[in-house]
């Protein structure tokens, strides 16, 4: 998990959905600027993993460029089929649900996932963002998840 994550977390100034598990790390430079690989599953839609990717800065590119306590918004999602798809009760509306957030600055700045459901084209959609007091960021990457003609469980039954 980001070091800034876990200190948010630890603080008690970030809560998160879903809990994200480091599956890669990749160095891109001498400075220690790494971009990192991160899982986690919907916490309401058995059967769905999402795969975010974000760059994290180093310590001396942080003493260069004086942004101590912060990461770039940039971040890549990719979400997948990975077992039986089971829904339970999910938020419906056109802002859908967020599923994941974690914090990329000490306290203003975070990185978030949004489900949202796309009745028409019977679809999951994830969003990644970040969210920001001031200043929002129109950085943003999507991934989704058809559910046409797939063995899908609706706890609630389909919406119709």
């Amino acid at each position: 998990m980001n070091r800034f994550a876990a200190a948010a977390l630890f603080l008690g100034l970030a809560a998160s959905p879903a809990l994200a598990q480091e599956v890669g790390e990749v160095g891109v430079d001498w400075l220690g600027n790494d971009i990192i690989v991160e899982a986690f599953k919907d916490p309401k839609v058995d059967g769905i993993t999402c795969h975010v990717s974000y760059f994290e800065r180093g310590v001396i590119d942080r003493l260069q460029k004086g942004n101590w306590f912060e990461d770039p918004s940039d971040s890549s999602i990719a979400c997948r089929q990975t077992g039986p798809i089971a829904i339970r009760d999910i938020d419906l509306s056109k802002g859908g649900e967020e599923v994941f957030n974690q914090g990329i600055s000490l306290i203003w700045k975070q990185r978030v996932v949004n489900r949202i459901y796309d009745k028409t084209n019977d679809t999951l959609i994830y969003l990644s963002h970040s969210r920001q007091v001031q200043d929002g960021s129109a950085k943003m990457a999507i991934s989704s998840v058809p559910l046409f003609n797939q063995p899908v469980t609706w706890t609630n039954g389909k919406p119709q």
